[in-house]
This record gives structure tokens, C-alpha cells and sequence, in this order.
């Protein structure tokens, strides 16, 4: 604490010599200064004057590394974020963690319309390969920030906007290659402004990579096509765009005696014999999945201080995975009962005198799902007040079934035969208010009003078969107030509280009663920034009612299980620090130190409902950090090493020694050159990524699991508990060219 505190005073006392260089004045925004491209955006995005704390990202601060992994990835090292990769390096399934919530509770629109799965709420990147290479900007809000479209943010809200309007012509080719098999191919182009209105872009991506952990290969392909019109008031956008993956699953981690023995075994698709012994795997216990993303976005500046936005969205998605259950194995280790007729929802027959109940199978699990948007804006803006008006209208449809495509001994079915189906539909309506209002000169203050509206219904069978139904709804109000006070025309201090409200996911329902989740956010802070430092220091304290908190415990396929919790808190600061230390030398600190607790956690131990107290909540490293010391001694070659330090965390609320994750220190170097050719190549540029330079050794996640042995000793009750992990890569590299012309 002490070294935070010195940290804390020495960044505020060298903002304060170096604010004293400029002359005092008050740098008033006016919507003459804001481009058709930010009206899009200017109704959820948090500017400087606005009491959150948030970090912007474009897309040259992305470039030097974006050459084939996810956006999670590229976005590791900001403050209080955790990445992990089922494939262990960075390619396929990734995920984000931010403030030590799951993705399921981060908020994501791109061009602001929502991104989560309307049900599972969760944001698969391995569906958009290479999306960044599309991203103009990125926002990222920690804590309940602003309000936005979509799910409410629990952990923070990830504002991304799309390829800006290029004025000029040009196309672009750019190839990597590196560890693992990696390849990545894109194309990307531009027709510049025609006829001084009209724009034609677009991307066509390819990656391939077989993964660090064995046969976690990915096959992805994906495009972006984008078509503009502008005038001095007007922006027309018509954008798709969309991706197919196939990847081979590797979502089942490692239990501990593998992780050293084989760490990068991958126990998907394990066939055995009659005796137990593993003879093969099958090829294609593969992710299938395709989907499609359709919008018309519509900006309109209808008066120097009103401007209006029209969103339209239409997102299809389909396809499936596809499992080897293997009947040994279901019978001796798993017990899950999917080579049972019941499961597959088959009458049993005899052959014989022998009834047969039971078979190997193959079995595709389909989901074919339509999600339509609608959202509207208008914004209004003078010298001291700015006024947001933001709404939402989505519908979305998905349908949930499962095929059994072949199986060892099965008698008469039909084929490709049905062996559960349902339905889920879910409408939300949501409106928010926002005022930014200059009390004083120095002094503003900030409302934001939103009311939600979801319904959410489910009928149908789930695998097993077993009835499911929901049928919810929900009206959440959040309000959000806040003060900031400029210090000096580059240091402002805010202080904010926010209410948020949000429903259950899917996977929720699929294992309980859920309850809905609500949080108190109080988020105080400092900014600075001026010719030599970029400064944000803060403090937040989260108190959480019928948090829906990570078990620990995953389902069949990876997704991770929740359980509402009564009390719970996080309580942290976070400094975030850009500082020229050289006119070459550049460096880029950051530091999240947090509690997170369960407050008065319950646990049924050895059959006994037992109050364990206060607890640590799953997945919240108390210390997060970062660092980026970049070199630059021209326009053309910059060097990068990059630090990521993650603390020690436990999967599990039960403060259990078995489900600890490690903490973890990794190191990356970037080197990126570029050269200007004087002919008709306007840049080539070269690029480098050395990830984990030291050849670390490390899990980024896991998972924690527990259940009751009561077949040991008959009549006493046993809870065994068990941990599986997630190798990363050691030492691996990626490089790259591109070449624009």
C-alpha cells in the first residue's frame, strides 16, 4: 500500500509542474468539432468531461501487434483485464475478464449495436477472425460506466467503431506467419471518396493455426464489406460482415497430474476400446459455427447543436458441435449418460435375449439463431450542456436442437434423428436520458437515466431429454450521477455513482432459479493530460446483491456455471500512466490493486450447510499489471516490450487450496519497421511478436469443481473436490508483412 501510495503522489505532483507550463483556459467542445463519424457514437461513448473511467485505443496503438490473434488478446494489456485461450495462443476461443468479471457481465457493441448472445450473454471473437483489422477505435469503460445498448455492464462496457471513411484509394495486403502453424492472409481495399460522396471498402481475412494445445486447430475465414455516402450533414453506412470458424474443441482443460506430465494433451474426442484403452481420437470433434452481421447506420447533423443517429441490425447465426461420446468412457469415468437410449431419446430393443440400451454415438448440437436491432439517437450539445437521448428495440429468435448422425447400435431410427429441440425468444426495449451541465467553470455534473424492459421465454426439451421452460421478464431502472471539477485546463477529478440491474443468461436457468443481479458502483478519479503525461488514477467499490459469481464449475461444453451469491464487493484502485520519460523512449504503466469478496458465502460441505464468511470471489486476482516501455527513435522502427503480471486467484468461492491459480509474469517483445518506397508501393512494413520471450510456464485459467461421495462409505457424505487448467504457449512468435499500395 505504501508503494501505491508513492506511485499515486509522484504522478500527481509531476502533473501539477508540468500543468503549470500552459496558460489557463477552458477548452470548450462545440459540435462545429464533431465529425459525422462521432455522431454514431456520441450518445454512449464517455468523453473527458464525463465521471467514469475509461481507455481509448485506435487503431495504430493495435496495429504493431495484429498480425492473427483475438481482440481479447490485443486488448491484455489495459488496466484490470485478463485474457485466456482455450488453445493457448490467442487463436480460436478467447475470453476477457475485466475488474475480475466474465465476459458474460462485459458489455460489447460494435458501432453501438450490441454484440453479447442475447442468451448466453457471452461475446465469441472466434466468430469475427481478424476483426481488428476493421476497428477504428476501441473505448473500453471499466465498472458500470455509461449506459449503453444491450445487456447491462458488470464489469465493463467494450465500445468498438468500425473502419472510418478513407479519403483515399488504396489496397493493402498483409501476411503472417509463426509458431503452431500459424498463417494469416488480408486483403483489405478502398475506392477513396468518388464523386465526393461515395466510398467502397472492405476485408477478406484468412487464419489457420493448430493451437499450442494438441489438435486445437482453427480454420477461419471472415469479410467485411462497407459502402458510404457523405455530405456536409449526412453519413450513410451500409456495412456486412460476418465469419465461419471451424475449430477442433479444446475447451476441457487439464486435470493436475496431466499438466505436468502432458501439458499440452487435449482429452477431446478420446475413443476407447472395450478394455479401457485410449486406441484414437476422432477427427472431427469440431466448433462449426457461421454468422452474418447486416447494419445501416444513418447520421444526420440537423442543426449546429442537434444531431440524430438511426441504427439497423440483422444477425444471423448457425451451426453446430459435433462430439464422439464414447461408451467405455461414459460408463467407467464420466457417468454422463450420453451413450444412453434415454439420453438420446430412443427406445431401447433386444437383440436376442439382450436389450440394448446403450451406444457409441456422434451427436451435432445445432444453434440457428436471428437477432434484429433497432436503435435511435439525438444528441444536443452547446457550450454547457450536452443532452443524449438513446434508445433500443431488439428481438431475437434461437433455436436449439440436437442430431444424432451416427451410432454403433442403435436399431430402426430415422435419419439424422431429433434428440431434443427448443426454443428461446427474448425482447428488450431500453431508453436512456444523459445531461453533461457546466454548473461553474470549473464545476459539471452528470445524469443518466435508463429504464430496460427484457422478456425472455424458453419451451422445449434440452439434452437428456428433460423438459425446459422460462418464462421471465424483467424492468430495471439505472440511474447514474456525477460531478468533475477541472483542476487546471489538463486535470479534472470525478466522482460518479451508478446503478446497474441484469437478468440471468441461459445457462443460468439451465441450472436453477436465477435470480436477477444488481450493483452499486462508486468510482472516484483523477485525470491528467497534457504534452508529456496521459494520467488516470482511481478508486472503485462495487456492492454487488444476488451476484450471479463464477463457480468455478463448467457444463458439457465449456461454459462457465453461476450461482447467485446475497453480498459481495470489490473494492480497488487503478493507475494508468503514459509518460514521453525521452523524445525516443516511451513508457506505459499500469496497476489494478483490488479486494473482492464474498460476504457472507454458504457451502454445503460433507453433506453439513456450513457458513464460510467472508470469502474471495472466483476468478479476481488482487493484483493486475501492465507495462509497455516502447522505443522509438523514427516514424519507421519502434520496439515494444510488454509485461503482464496477474496475481494469484482462486476458481472457486470456498477459498479451497485445490483451486488455486497460480499468478503469473509474462513478458512480450514487438518490433515493427516500415519502409516508404518512393514508386508505386506507398509502405511496406514489417512486424514481430516474440510472446512470452522467457518461455514462462503458465495457466491463465481453469476451473474448480466440486460434488458429494456417498458411494465410498455408504451412509456418510463426502465432498471430493478437483481442479482442471489451461496451458498457455511458452516462447512463440508471429511475424508479418504488409504491403499497401
Amino acid at each position: 500500500m505504501k508503494l501505491l501510495k508513492l506511485i499515486f503522489f509522484t504522478l500527481f505532483n509531476i502533473s501539477l509542474i508540468l500543468a503549470q507550463k500552459v496558460n489557463d483556459e477552458i477548452v470548450e467542445d462545440s459540435l462545429s468539432r464533431i465529425s459525422l463519424e462521432e455522431v454514431l457514437l456520441i450518445g454512449i461513448r464517455a468523453k473527458e468531461d464525463v465521471p467514469v473511467t475509461f481507455t481509448n485505443i485506435s487503431k495504430k496503438e493495435i496495429a504493431p501487434r495484429n498480425l492473427g490473434q483475438d481482440i481479447p488478446i490485443l486488448l491484455n494489456y489495459l488496466p484490470g483485464v485478463v485474457t485466456t485461450s482455450d488453445a493457448g495462443a490467442g487463436i480460436g476461443y478467447t475470453g476477457i475478464r475485466v475488474r475480475g468479471t466474465d465476459a458474460t457481465r462485459v458489455n460489447v457493441t460494435i458501432n453501438g449495436i450490441p454484440y453479447n448472445d442475447a442468451e448466453s450473454q457471452g461475446t465469441f471473437w472466434v466468430n469475427l477472425p481478424d476483426f481488428a483489422s476493421s476497428v477504428e477505435t476501441i473505448q473500453l469503460q471499466r465498472g458500470v460506466g455509461t449506459s449503453t445498448n444491450g445487456s447491462a455492464a458488470f464489469g465493463a462496457s467494450l465500445n468498438l467503431e468500425t473502419d472510418a471513411i478513407q479519403k483515399k484509394a488504396f489496397t493493402s495486403l498483409a501476411s503472417s506467419f509463426g509458431s503452431f502453424n500459424t498463417f494469416k492472409n488480408t486483403l483489405k481495399f478502398s475506392t477513396g471518396i468518388l464523386n465526393d460522396h461515395f466510398t467502397f471498402s472492405g476485408r477478406l481475412s484468412q487464419i489457420n493455426s493448430d493451437g499450442y494445445v494438441d489438435r486445437a486447430s482453427s480454420n477461419l475465414d471472415a469479410y467485411y464489406l462497407q459502402a458510404t455516402f457523405k455530405d456536409e450533414n449526412t453519413l450513410i453506412k451500409a456495412l456486412v460482415f460476418g465469419g465461419q470458424e471451424i475449430t477442433y474443441q479444446s475447451w476441457y482443460g487439464l486435470d493436475p497430474i496431466t499438466l505436468v506430465s502432458d501439458r499440452t494433451y487435449n482429452p477431446a474426442g478420446e475413443i476407447y476400446d472395450h478394455n479401457g484403452i485410449r486406441t484414437s481420437f476422432y477427427d472431427n470433434q469440431v466448433d462449426n459455427y457461421s454468422q452474418q452481421h447486416y447494419q445501416f447506420h444513418w447520421n444526420e447533423k440537423l442543426s449546429l447543436k442537434w444531431n440524430f443517429s438511426l441504427g439497423l441490425n440483422y444477425t444471423n447465426g448457425s451451426g453446430f458441435y459435433e462430439e464422439y461420446n464414447d461408451l467405455w468412457y461414459n460408463q467407467n469415468i464420466s457417468f454422463g449418460g450420453n451413450t444412453s437410449f434415454d439420453y438420446l431419446n430412443l427406445t431401447p430393443f433386444k437383440i436376442g435375449d439382450n436389450l440394448i440400451s446403450d451406444s457409441e454415438n456422434i451427436t451435432q448440437k445445432w444453434l440457428d439463431n436471428d437477432y434484429y436491432v433497432l436503435t435511435l439517437g439525438f444528441n444536443y450539445q452547446n457550450a454547457k450542456t450536452t443532452f443524449n437521448i438513446g434508445g433500443l428495440l431488439s428481438n431475437y429468435f434461437g433455436d436449439h436442437f440436437g442430431r444424432l448422425i451416427w451410432g454403433q447400435t442403435l436399431g430402426s431410427i430415422s435419419p439424422k434423428h431429433l434428440f431434443y429441440e427448443n426454443q428461446g425468444t427474448k425482447n428488450e426495449r431500453s431508453l436512456f436520458t444523459k445531461v453533461n451541465q457546466s454548473i461553474t467553470n470549473s464545476l459539471s455534473g452528470f445524469a443518466d437515466l435508463q429504464i430496460r424492459s427484457i422478456d425472455y421465454r424458453v419451451s422445449g426439451l434440452v439434452a437428456g431429454p428433460s423438459s425446459f421452460s422460462v418464462d421471465d421478464n424483467f424492468l430495471f431502472f439505472n440511474p447514474k450521477f456525477g460531478l468533475t471539477y477541472n483542476l487546471s485546463p489538463f486535470q479534472r477529478l470525478y466522482l460518479s455513482y451508478a446503478k446497474a440491474q441484469r437478468e440471468p443468461n441461459r445457462t443460468d436457468y439451465e441450472n436453477g432459479n436465477p435470480k436477477p443481479e444488481k450493483l452499486d458502483d462508486f468510482e472516484f478519479g483523477w485525470r491528467v493530460k497534457n504534452s508529456k503525461i496521459e494520467a488516470q488514477a482511481n478508486l472503485y467499490w462495487m456492492e454487488y446483491r444476488d451476484q450471479l459469481v463464477l463457480t468455478g464449475a463448467l457444463d458439457e461444453v465449456g461454459a462457465p456455471i453461476r450461482q447467485n451469491v446475497g453480498k459481495s464487493r470489490r473494492l480497488g484502485i487503478e493507475l494508468d500512466v503514459k509518460m514521453e520519460l525521452h523524445s525516443s523512449w516511451i513508457w506505459h504503466p499500469n496497476l489494478s490493486f483490488s479486494s473482492n469478496q464474498n460476504l457472507d458465502f454458504f457451502f454445503e460441505r460433507d453433506g453439513i450447510l456450513k457458513n464460510l464468511g467472508k470469502t474471495k470471489l472466483a476468478y479476481s486476482p488482487n493484483l493486475v499489471a501492465a507495462s509497455a516501455i516502447l522505443f522509438v527513435p523514427s516514424a519507421r522502427f519502434q520496439v515494444g516490450f510488454l509485461t503482464k503480471y496477474v496475481g494469484e486467484q482462486y476458481m472457486g468461492n470456498i477459498d479451497s487450496e485445490k483451486s488455486i491459480l497460480s499468478s503469473y509474469l509474462v513478458n512480450d517483445l514487438n518490433l515493427v519497421y516500415s519502409w516508404l518506397p518512393k514508386k508505386w508501393i506507398n509502405e511496406i512494413q514489417w512486424s514481430l511478436l516474440i510472446n512470452n520471450i522467457f518461455d514462462r510456464k503458465y495457466e491463465s485459467n481453469g476451473y474448480f469443481y466440486t460434488y458429494d461421495d456417498t458411494w465410498t462409505s455408504p451412509g456418510d457424505i463426502v465432498t471430493i473436490e478437483g481442479a482442471g487448467y489451461y496451458p498457455q504457449a511458452g516462447i512463440n512468435f508471429i511475424t508479418g508483412l504488409k504491403i499497401k499500395f
